[in-house]
């Protein structure tokens, strides 16, 4: 099976520098002045008037450990220490991820775990938080339902393709699942974040989360054939081929030429013994895609079903089957 599931990249603009004047960045993240400066003063990120992407995950990150009641003090001196280990990390705080436990802190690089006086500060939007984002205030001239929803949608396509480069990073994927949530949030029918959200749920195994957002995606936007195919890949990941089955063939009706489509249903219907289904749809995946390497195993199983079916039909006429 195609198993690898295609993520949706067409809705997003070409990547751009978004900078955020330090009073958007204050509502965005729920911080007041006075919490920021203080940060400022104690060296933990550098004053500035406008802020990167980056530097709100900085900001959020911060704002996480001050919930927890993380000294600023005991914060800084991990940072340093972090910085020493890891000479090529320049900012723990947007490249790491690093959460609390207890009096410890917990460093996550990659898969790989490091204990320092710091740990995984994960961008870990709360729902509030989330809807903090969706509902800050907008000034006088945005007022207009017109102007107001705009700006939604741009922020939207900004905070979809900064997770797209998030999801680049491993070490990073918690800040792009967030990124996800936060465009969704701000445009409801962004089915197309809500496939790659649904993605990376299900490539952690959290099936659950990966079936909510891909069906949310095919209810948003029911002629979306990449989400109908990865619910159908999930479906047959579970063991429910005829939910697959039918995600599979609702793709093809949305795009006839749908590759993946083609080739997943044949191999569900081998095995299932649909022999002629099977054959139908090798055909029609080798018609459209003859010369990758996947057509050499489509090649192979056909021919597996047309020996299959030439011993059937021999056997019969000689009376022996």
């Amino acid at each position: 099976m195609l198993n690898s599931l295609t993520v949706s990249r067409a809705a997003a603009p070409a990547a751009q520098t978004q900078a955020y004047a330090r009073k958007d960045a204050l509502r965005l993240t729920g911080l007041s002045e006075r919490t920021v400066r203080d940060w400022e003063s104690k060296g933990l990120i550098s004053a500035t008037d406008s802020y990167s992407f980056p530097q709100l995950i900085a900001l959020r990150a911060l704002a996480r450990l001050k919930d927890q009641k993380v000294p600023a003090a005991k914060l800084r001196k991990a940072l340093d220490t972090v910085r020493q280990k890891l000479g090529h990390i320049e900012n723990p705080l947007t490249e790491l991820g690093l959460l609390p436990e207890g009096k410890r802190i917990r460093i996550q690089i990659g898969t790989q775990k490091m204990e320092a006086d710091t740990g995984q500060l994960l961008l870990d939007f709360a729902d509030e938080q989330i809807q903090r984002v969706v509902d800050f205030p907008t000034g006088p001239r945005e007022r207009e339902r017109g102007a107001a929803s705009e700006r939604k949608q741009r922020e939207a396509e900004s905070w979809f393709e900064k997770a797209i480069e998030l999801e680049q990073n491993p070490a990073m994927l918690e800040q792009a699942m967030d990124g996800y949530k936060v465009a969704i949030a701000l445009d409801p029918h962004m089915a197309s974040a809500m496939v790659n959200l649904g993605t990376l749920y299900f490539n952690i195994r959290d099936l659950e989360k990966a079936e909510k957002y891909y069906k949310r995606a095919v209810e948003t936007n029911p002629s979306y054939a990449l989400a109908q195919f990865n619910l159908g890949n999930l479906y047959d990941e579970c063991g429910y081929r005829n939910k697959a089955q039918h995600c599979y063939l609702q793709a093809l009706k949305l795009d006839a030429n749908y590759t993946d489509a083609h080739y997943n249903l044949a191999l569900l219907f081998q095995g299932t013994g649909e022999t002629m289904k099977a054959v139908r749809h090798w055909r029609l995946y080798l018609k459209l895609d003859p010369a990758s390497p996947w057509a050499e195993v489509a090649r192979r199983e056909l021919s597996k079903l047309y020996s299959k079916t030439v011993v059937h039909g021999a056997g019969k006429r000689a009376g022996r089957d």
